[in-house]
C-alpha cells in the first residue's frame, strides 16, 4: 500500500510517515499540494493521501479540490490532518471531497480509527 504525505513540516511529515510505515504503508512525501500534483503525475494514484491545510504554494484545500476535479482519482481517499478546527472549515473540507479530517494534535489511535472509517479494516 501506498500513501501521500503532504505537509510543509517536516517534523509533522515524519511522524505521520513513521505511524504509517508501522502500518506498512509505501511513504511519499510532498511539501505542499503543487509539489504533491506534480508526484501524483509521476506515481499515479496512491491508496491514501493525508493532506495538511496551511502549506505556501497551494493549501490543502486547493490540493482537494484538485484531486477531485480529476476523476482518475475518485477512489483516493483523502484525509486532511490539519490545525484548522472550525467547523466551517471541516465542513468545507469534506464538501470539497475530503473522506475525513483530523485535527491536530494527532494520536497514532486517532489515525488508526480514521483508516478504519476509510474503510481499511486491516488497521
Amino acid at each position: 500500500m501506498r500513501a501521500l504525505v503532504i505537509d510543509d513540516s517536516k517534523p509533522i511529515r515524519s511522524i505521520l510517515g513513521k505511524f504509517l510505515g508501522e502500518l506498512g504503508f509505501d511513504i511519499t512525501e510532498a511539501v505542499n499540494g503543487k509539489d504533491a500534483l506534480e508526484k501524483l503525475d509521476c506515481w499515479g494514484p496512491p491508496d491514501l493521501t493525508l493532506v495538511d491545510w496551511n502549506m505556501p504554494e497551494m493549501n490543502g484545500l486547493e490540493f482537494i479540490r484538485s484531486v477531485r476535479a480529476n476523476s482518475r482519482f475518485d477512489h483516493v481517499p483523502l484525509m486532511m490532518v490539519t490545525t484548522e478546527t472550525d467547523m466551517e472549515q471541516v465542513s468545507s473540507a469534506l464538501e470539497a471531497g475530503a473522506n475525513e479530517y483530523v485535527m491536530k494534535p494527532f494520536t497514532k489511535d486517532v489515525i488508526l480509527e480514521k483508516l478504519q472509517l476509510l474503510g481499511m479494516t486491516r488497521y
